[in-house]
């Protein structure tokens, strides 16, 4: 038996959920992975249990009894505060900690990736979501609904665009780009109008334009078009990053944006570019972080933080935390 309060920390999203134990000194006492667990995807409860069978793992692996000391679960879809509420009564009643919370996963991002634990965190993945926090423990935060609330960002809309590019290139209502080939040969396919069939036809998911966006970024360094596409993106984080300062009061201050999601995680060195030089118009004295710590982490951090555990505590955390989780599920 582990001696000391546990946090329960979890980060789940539409492709993958992450669960870990944390010792209140920092020790990592067990890390798992599972799918899926955004309630938007899959339902609240259906969510929920996806998180119970990984909690129940990482308890029986760490050796610890049920419920822990406090749990920190940050997960994609849980927008609204409406969504807040009802996702933090599900977690109680699951009775996994003595002390549950659950909030979007940009706070997740935010905490991995911030040093001083305040900032502005935009995720790009699937789709873009931004959230700010400042000092005094202040939020500003967006529904991230995509057009539903006017957000632009994310695999999906970039490879809507490129589709949409593609198409008109081939017929002539568009300018030439070379997204005219590239974007059917992903797929398989010589044209966007065999691409246009297969998905009407249901061949391919429509969903699957989402894998678009790595082909957008390559293409960018050459094609004006592809560029435009990411350039749109580049020029919407910092739109997100501006309002969030905004609103916070922040904007001269020396701020962390943390860039999260795997959009940003191919590194592109033009999208990169982008946000840098659009942020530094804006804060003058903000630095931009990629996150090394997986956001489950961040959620880690936060219940150090909760349990007012030493900076000794989250800097052994920190050492131990690997690029990736090292226990895969599913």
């Amino acid at each position: 038996m582990n001696a000391g309060r546990v946090v329960l920390a979890a980060d789940g999203g539409n492709s993958k959920t992450d669960v870990a134990l944390v010792r209140e000194d920092g020790e990592l006492l067990a890390l798992v992975r599972g799918g899926l667990s955004s309630p938007h995807q899959l339902g609240l409860r259906e969510a929920f249990d996806v998180l119970d069978e990984l909690v129940r793992e990482a308890i029986a692996e760490a050796g610890v009894a049920a419920p822990v000391d406090v749990a920190r679960i940050f997960l994609a879809g849980v927008d609204f505060p409406v969504e807040v509420e009802r996702a933090t009564a599900e977690a109680s009643d699951r009775r996994w900690a003595r002390s549950a919370s659950v909030d979007n996963d940009t706070f997740a991002v935010l905490r991995a990736g911030a040093e001083q634990g305040w900032g502005v965190a935009v995720v790009c993945g699937a789709g873009i979501n931004c959230v700010g926090v400042a000092p005094d423990g202040r939020h500003a935060r967006f529904p991230a609904l995509g057009w539903l609330t006017g957000d632009f960002g994310g695999g999906y809309d970039l490879g809507t665009e490129a589709v949409s590019a593609a198409a008109r290139s081939e017929d002539g209502r568009g300018p030439r780009t070379t997204l005219e080939r590239a974007v059917p040969a992903h797929f398989g396919l010589s044209t966007p109008t065999e691409l246009a069939e297969a998905v009407h036809f249901r061949r391919i998911p429509s969903s699957r334009v989402v894998e678009l966006a790595p082909v957008v970024l390559a293409e960018a360094a050459d094609d004006p078009v592809a560029a435009s596409i990411r350039d749109r993106l580049a020029a919407e984080v910092v739109t997100l990053v501006r309002v969030a300062l905004e609103r916070l009061d922040l904007a001269a201050e020396p701020v962390e944006v943390v860039l999260g999601g795997g959009v940003f995680q191919s590194h592109d060195p033009g999208l990169l570019r982008g946000v840098a030089a659009g942020v530094a118009e804006i804060a003058p004295r903000a630095t931009i972080r990629e996150p090394v710590l997986p956001p489950v982490f961040g959620a880690a951090l936060a219940g150090l933080d909760e349990l007012a555990a030493p900076p000794a505590a989250h800097r052994r955390l920190r050492d131990q935390a690997a690029p990736s989780p090292e226990a895969t599920r599913g």
